[in-house]
Parts: C-alpha cells; sequence; structure tokens
C-alpha cells in the first residue's frame, strides 16, 4: 500500500536532487530514508530511482510516482488546514487561484469585503501552480480560479465579475501621451513592458499587435511596482487594465491611451466546479465581487 509518506520521499528526491538533500529536507537520516526507499522497492516490486554519480534520477516507475504525488500531496494539505479551521471554529478556507498579476490589486478590495462578511471563513491564495490555474482546479487544488481567459472546459463554470478595457500606461512626455488612443503600428518602436506570461497569452499580442503584423521589443517584469517606475522614466510602455491603470494616473506622473478606437475589452471571470456552484461561501464570494466598486 503507498502511503503518504511515500509520497513525500519521491516529491522530495526529485526536488532535491540528492539523498542527503531530501534526508535534510524531511529531517530524516540518510540511512533511514534509504530504508524507507528499498522497503517501498520491495514492497513494489519495482526500482523508483537509480544512482548517477552522487545524484539521484527517478526511473519511469519514480516519475508516475512523482506525478501522483504532486497530484495528492496538496489535497492533503489544504484538506488538513480546512479541518484546523473546523477545530478552531471556522467553517473552513476558501482556496483562490489567481491567473493575473493584475488581479491582486483587484483582489485586494474585494478579500475585505468577503472576510467582513464571512468572518467564520479563512482564504488562501494561490498563485504558483505545479500544473496550470485550470488544472488546479479541476485537481481541487483550489476552490476558485480568478482568471481573464474563459476556456471551454467539461465541469466548469464560468461567472463574469468584471468587464474592462486594457489600455497602455505611458509617461507623460512619451510622444503618445496625447494621443486619445494607439494603433499597433504606434508602438513598433516601443519597449512594451509585460508581466512574466507567454506572449501567446497576452491580448495586447494575440489581439492587437500580432493581427497588425507588429512585434515590438518586449521585456518581462515580474514587479508591479517596478514596471511602473520604468514607466514613469520613460524606460518603456506597458499595458494594463483600465481600472488599475486609472488608479494609477491619478498619483502618478503617466498618462493612459485606449488600445485601437474601440479599445481592447476584457472580462475577468471567476472559474469554478459546477459540482460546487451551491457553496453558500463560494456563492458569497462571487456575489462582492459583482459588486465590488472599483
Amino acid at each position: 500500500m503507498i502511503e503518504r509518506a511515500h509520497l513525500k520521499i519521491i516529491a522530495a528526491l526529485a526536488e532535491n536532487g540528492s539523498l542527503t538533500a531530501a534526508a535534510n529536507a524531511l529531517f530524516v537520516t540518510q540511512s533511514a530514508l534509504s530504508h524507507q526507499i528499498r522497503y517501498l522497492e520491495n514492497k513494489l516490486e519495482i526500482s523508483l530511482w537509480q544512482r548517477e554519480g552522487r545524484k539521484l534520477r527517478l526511473t519511469r516507475a519514480g516519475e508516475l510516482l512523482l506525478q501522483v504525488a504532486r497530484q495528492v500531496l496538496p489535497v492533503f494539505e489544504q484538506t488538513e488546514q480546512t479541518l484546523k479551521a473546523y477545530a478552531s471554529g471556522r467553517a473552513g478556507i476558501l482556496r483562490l487561484g489567481v491567473e493575473c498579476h493584475p488581479c491582486y490589486e483587484w483582489l485586494k478590495g474585494v478579500l475585505g469585503a468577503y472576510l467582513r462578511a464571512m468572518p467564520e471563513m479563512d482564504v488562501d491564495i494561490r498563485h504558483q501552480f505545479q500544473f496550470s490555474g485550470m488544472q488546479a482546479l479541476l485537481n481541487q487544488h483550489v476552490d476558485l480560479l480568478v482568471t481573464p481567459d474563459k476556456l471551454v472546459t467539461q465541469g466548469i463554470q464560468y461567472v463574469p465579475l468584471l468587464d474592462y478595457d486594457l489600455v497602455l500606461m505611458v509617461a507623460n512626455e512619451h510622444p503618445l501621451a496625447d494621443k486619445p488612443y494607439v494603433d499597433a503600428e504606434d508602438l513598433a518602436d516601443s519597449l512594451l513592458l509585460t508581466f512574466p506570461v507567454a506572449p501567446e497569452r497576452l491580448d495586447v499580442f494575440s489581439q492587437f499587435l500580432q493581427p497588425a503584423g507588429i512585434l515590438p521589443a518586449s521585456k518581462q517584469i515580474q514587479s508591479l511596482e517596478i514596471m511602473l517606475q520604468m514607466v514613469i522614466l520613460n524606460r518603456g510602455v506597458t499595458v494594463l487594465p483600465d481600472w488599475l491603470a486609472r488608479e494609477i494616473a491619478a498619483q502618478e506622473a503617466v498618462s493612459i491611451c485606449r488600445l485601437g478606437p474601440a479599445g481592447l475589452p476584457k472580462t475577468l471571470f471567476a472559474a469554478i466546479r459546477e459540482a460546487d456552484t451551491d457553496i453558500d461561501y463560494i456563492q458569497e464570494f462571487i456575489s462582492l465581487s459583482c459588486h465590488h466598486q472599483l
């Protein structure tokens, strides 16, 4: 019988790469870890790893067990957190997945209202998944996924939370600052600052620049604050949701331009499993999100 401890061992081996490092991560001796691995291999009657010098390489069977560990261990962890919440008198934990960087700014206001309305609830926000955000939702690693991308998936329901436009943000002294809107050609010589997301998942590329055959230089930046500083110093331009851009423009020396004469409209969705549509605390989050004023 495969136990949770065995899955933790496989995950630690894959993450740390050596028996010594895995043993340290699990707070056991190297000999004890070796014994547990041999015990598991003998019981399963198959090798799970091979030595390559000082390193360990998982076999095909070990890779299969690692896939299971990466799916099952987060469920164990989250279940324990929920049970602890029950034991302390709270109703549970709402596990939120977030797939876009600006969504965190939007989430700040929603979370305050939600926690005031649901004092018996706890909230866990996850933004780094072993798989994609949708896989995290399907595998029950999160209860609700905040995403701007509506991917038709069996068993998943999308609820619109917020309609907005993507807009261009430039420094006040930038040549485009006085234009009410920009065409794709206007950005041909610009440095476009983006969050670390594949270009094909960014609407400014797929829906605005690429259809016009324009591919400006781009640079990925993890931090919104650093990105804004570069825009303010006229070291690049960026694209943000209009509600966030207006908030920033009220405080900083930046200007906002529409992307094209009609703008570039988007919708922020809550993706939930159809089986969870009647859960009270999920519906309360959706209701508050839909009524949240930016």
